[in-house]
């Protein structure tokens, strides 16, 4: 999830009741919420696509969970001592207990990371143990309806805070809030994707390898539908995907050539004319990526995104251009500069 989100999570558990556990509470959850994306950094030494393969890896993984916060409380505990030394610690502040900075810190920094897992970008949390990418499929990366249920409840909480009331109990109710739109979401994802699989099922008559109900953004209750299938040899190899959306009143509907597709309406599949059949997009074939691989030992961009795709698509242009590696994930105009690459030709596809 983006910066404001994760720090929105920190204020919120603090306003819940953990700040008043240890001076500099509040810096240890908004800081430790943020913590792991320390990872970004690494756009100062990575290059093109490679910031794919690295991000949401190590830093998002176990021994970070307990490094980072180790870390984190030791700087805060620090600039209380520095502070007091000068004669600059505000008078208000509790007194500042390590244990607590790190178990308020490690709790920050484990929100981190389930927030994360919530998207379709995906998250390494097992990271160095082993590299399996896990997706949520739950709620767009910036969810503006997420950030108005948490800013609101913590400036309730704050605002009961100030008038001497009850502050804590806005917070529990914007958790318990919080708690149910996340899983209101993630049941609208689970929907989506059973009659998304069985649209397809119908229309084309097979049965889809992967199915995946993206959210999209401010409208959390569709979802874009995105699915793909590995043809058999007899119905000419490769693999073919294609797209469609879902709406929690209207149901499911998949795109073709034909137009949009709903009802019971069944299509044949066009072996001839792989992924055309499917949806006005290219498709890739099984002897294309096994190009793509080869090319992939040699270069560490292409190794870098195959190993982050999800759902890799290779757009195969004329033989004097270099063809185009995607994800189905982020096919938008406005992310694909982001999320592909350029792959050379290996050899010449016959017309």
């Amino acid at each position: 999830m983006d910066n404001l989100t994760h720090s929105l999570v920190g204020a919120i558990m603090g306003q819940a009741g953990l700040k008043k556990k240890t001076g500099l509470a509040m810096p240890a959850l908004i800081i430790g919420a943020n913590l792991p994306d320390v990872d970004a950094a690494c756009f100062f030494w990575l290059e093109g696509t490679e910031h794919l393969g690295f991000r949401r890896g190590i830093t998002h993984g176990p021994p970070a969970w307990v490094l980072l916060p180790l870390v984190l409380a030791g700087l805060l505990w620090a600039f209380d001592r520095w502070q007091a030394k000068r004669g600059k610690r505000p008078e208000g502040r509790l007194p500042v207990n390590f244990k607590w900075l790190y178990i308020l810190s490690f709790v920050g920094c484990l929100s981190h990371p389930l927030f994360d897992w919530f998207n379709v970008y995906g998250i390494r949390f097992l990271e160095p143990f082993s590299s399996q990418w896990f997706y949520g499929d739950t709620l767009f990366i910036i969810d503006v309806w997420l950030w108005a249920l948490l800013a609101g409840a913590v400036w309730w909480s704050l605002r009961k805070e100030k008038r001497g009331d009850n502050w804590t109990r806005p917070a529990w109710i914007g958790i318990a809030a919080m708690v149910a739109y996340i899983g209101a979401n993630w049941g609208i994802t689970v929907h989506a994707e059973t009659k998304g699989h069985q649209l397809v099922e119908r229309v084309y008559d097979l049965q889809p390898t992967e199915v995946v109900g993206s959210p999209v953004v401010l409208a959390f209750w569709e979802r874009e539908i995105l699915f793909r299938y590995d043809a058999t040899e007899e119905e000419g190899g490769g693999a073919f995907f294609g797209a469609g959306d879902y709406d929690l009143v209207s149901g499911p509907a998949v795109y073709s050539p034909q137009g949009r597709v709903g009802g019971g309406e069944r299509m044949a599949l066009d072996t001839a004319n792989p992924g055309l059949g499917w949806a006005d997009l290219p498709s890739y074939s099984g002897r294309n990526m096994e190009t793509v691989q080869a090319a992939a030992e040699n270069d560490s961009q292409i190794a870098a995104f195959l190993f982050w795709s999800r759902m890799p698509v290779l757009r195969t242009n004329y033989c004097d251009e270099p063809e185009l590696m995607l994800d189905q994930r982020f096919m938008d105009p406005r992310a694909v500069d982001r999320f592909s690459i350029e792959i050379p030709h290996v050899d010449c596809p016959e017309p």
